[in-house]
């Protein structure tokens, strides 16, 4: 490459590096005095849009994890929900074992060894760089502390669990960006006393950081957790099943792709506690999981589970693409769903960049007076893919439509004597005004566009 091609590409990657958003702090989160949403220590408002990098600790490099969590960073994220130990026993990419003997109550730490340094360290040690290294981003880590399988596999007693979560606790107690996901992809009546055994260590030894728990796919953590001190907030796994795939166990909940439902079950429950999903249908992953000759789920659908939740009352979103929350890496000898590409080309598909835009829309009203409210519509609610779900706060509203859809919506639900109407789009964050009406009766609005699936949009009223 010529001498000036080469300092023209260095330039160009300094301005991205110079227009990229700044860093925040992390710090201690805590829930909200009206116990639905979180906050910081400052009191601001924090929406969570998460991102499942499940497999970063066991398959990523340093330099590698730098690249994820700076694009991540980039792309608004500020939640990455990881797994601590994927398998016992875990052994990550540079062939470091995390256990003695595959023992959880026998974390393998080597005395001496150095987070900083590249040629003196362990399994821990690399696990300490990449949270201290997200907490320099700006982002909090969603530590897993054990996946379920390893669990109801009969890997970790009660005891053995007691042990290993006060390890964990009192490792990562004074890292400013640590919230503990309980649990992992497992029904918390598999091993009921184990993880009420974690959570309750963590809650006991780490009280300044939040505690929730990962389900199963189709549950909620509330079905087990929810009157459990140590749980701080609810999570439910809406999973990866269309309409018509959603016919399983009894104990799960036959929702198919609605998962504000599951976050409605949650707003009635008491006392008070937030709720979010932490894991709908993942960007690029066969629809149903196991079938990889099925449909896969596209960026339309991670939105549409995005604004249909947190609508509906969550206090953020968590997003996740296939071969990412795998890592899926050259070394690989195969991959999970059917994976074809790999984690440093998928990071770049299409609705991680569009997971911004809605954390962006929730955080450019007050935060914590909004509720779901579906009484702003004034026609048919509409089911599957013509719902319409309805948010607002006391000078504001937002309704979105996944299909494009028009929609009649009751006006003097929100303040002033006029509104101002604009479409925002969920899948470029840009905004269309529509015109100022009086602020009565009702009036219907129609999107830009043909109805079709993934032509989404979200009305916004203002009070003028």
């Amino acid at each position: 490459m010529p001498f000036k091609s080469r300092n023209l590409l260095a330039f160009l990657l300094l301005s991205l590096v110079a227009w990229a958003p700044a860093a925040e702090p992390t710090g201690r989160l805590k829930v909200s005095d009206n116990g639905r949403y979180l906050m910081k220590a400052d009191g601001k408002p924090f929406f969570w849009l998460g991102d499942t990098g499940w497999l970063l600790f066991n398959k990523l490099k340093r330099e590698e994890a730098e690249t994820y969590l700076e694009d991540r960073r980039q792309k608004g994220f500020n939640v990455i929900q990881v797994m601590v130990l994927h398998q016992v026993p875990s052994v990550n990419v540079y062939g470091d074992s995390a256990l003695v003997h595959g023992d959880v109550a026998r974390p393998l730490v080597t005395k001496g060894n150095s987070p900083t340094d590249p040629t003196q360290y362990d399994f821990w040690d690399h696990v300490d760089y990449i949270v201290d290294l997200a907490a320099k981003k700006g982002l909090y880590m969603g530590l897993v502390p054990v996946w379920g399988t390893n669990v109801k596999g009969g890997k970790v007693n009660q005891q053995q669990a007691k042990t290993y979560a006060t390890f964990l606790a009192e490792r990562y107690k004074n890292r400013p960006n640590i919230i503990w996901l309980n649990g992992g992809d497992i029904a918390g009546s598999d091993s009921l006393q184990v993880w009420n055994t974690i959570g309750s260590t963590l809650k006991a030894q780490d009280p300044n950081h939040l505690v929730t728990y990962h389900p199963r796919g189709r549950t909620q953590s509330s079905d087990w957790f929810h009157q459990a001190k140590w749980l701080d907030f609810n999570m439910y796994q809406s999973g990866h099943r269309r309409y018509a795939q959603d016919t399983s166990r009894k104990e799960q909940k036959h929702y198919g792709e609605d998962n504000w439902r599951y976050q409605l079950v949650d707003n009635k429950m008491t006392p008070i506690k937030p709720s979010i999903d932490g894991e709908p249908s993942y960007e690029g992953i066969p629809q149903g999981l196991h079938d990889i000759t099925q449909p896969r789920w596209n960026d339309a659908d991670v939105r549409r589970y995005g604004y249909w939740s947190v609508f509906a009352g969550a206090f953020g979103y968590t997003y996740g693409q296939n071969s990412v929350m795998q890592m899926h890496s050259s070394f690989d000898k195969g991959s999970a769903y059917g994976s074809d590409e790999l984690w440093s080309s998928a990071i770049n598909a299409p609705g991680a960049a569009q997971m911004q835009y809605l954390k962006q829309l929730m955080l450019s009203r007050p935060f914590f007076e909004r509720v779901p409210d579906q009484s702003l519509l004034a026609g048919e609610v509409g089911e599957k893919y013509n719902r319409l779900l309805a948010t607002r706060g006391k000078n504001y509203a937002f309704i979105y439509t996944y299909n494009g859809r028009t929609m009649k919506v009751n006006l003097g639900k929100i303040g002033g004597a006029k509104v101002k109407a604009s479409w925002f789009s969920p899948r470029d964050g840009k905004k269309t005004t529509i015109g100022t009406f009086p602020n009565k009766g009702t009036r219907e609005f129609n999107p830009p566009g043909d109805v079709q699936d993934g032509n989404d949009w979200v009305l916004v009223l203002d009070s003028v």
